[in-house]
C-alpha cells in the first residue's frame, strides 16, 4: 500500500479520538477534570492518538491543509509521551473547550462520508 491511501485511515483515528475528547468533557467542569485521575488519562490517551494519527499522514497532505495546526496536534502528543513531566491540566482543559471543537470542524470535511457530529446545544 502506498503511504498516502492509508491519509483517510489516518483522519477518520484523528477524528474518532477528538470526537471523544468532546464527548468526555461534555457537560463537565474544570474542578471535575482537575479531580479525576481517570478523566485526565482519558483526555490524553486520546489526545495521543490525534497525534500520533498526524504525525503518520504523509507531509504531502499535511502541507495541502495547512488550515489544520499539524505541529501543534503533533506537539501535544510528543510532550504527552516524551515530556509528561510537562503537561499542565489547565492547559489541557482548554484544548478540550477550544482546539478540540474546531479540530473537528477542520477536519470532517476532509474524510469521506464523515459522521455526523453531534452539536452543542
Amino acid at each position: 500500500m502506498r503511504p498516502d491511501e492509508r491519509d483517510p485511515a489516518h483522519l477518520w483515528d484523528m477524528l474518532e479520538a477528538a470526537m471523544a475528547i468532546a464527548r468526555y468533557g461534555r457537560g463537565k467542569t474544570i474542578d471535575e477534570y482537575l479531580r479525576d485521575p481517570m478523566f485526565r488519562d482519558a483526555v490524553e490517551r486520546q489526545f495521543i492518538l490525534v497525534g500520533e494519527a498526524a504525525r503518520r499522514l504523509t507531509e504531502e497532505f499535511r502541507a495541502a491543509h495547512p488550515e489544520i495546526p499539524w505541529q501543534g496536534v503533533i506537539g501535544q502528543r510528543n510532550v504527552l509521551i516524551h515530556r509528561y513531566e510537562e503537561i499542565d491540566d489547565r492547559l489541557m482543559w482548554e484544548r478540550i473547550q477550544r482546539d478540540v471543537p474546531d479540530l473537528i470542524r477542520l477536519l470532517s470535511p476532509l474524510i469521506p462520508n464523515p459522521p455526523v457530529v453531534e452539536s452543542e446545544s
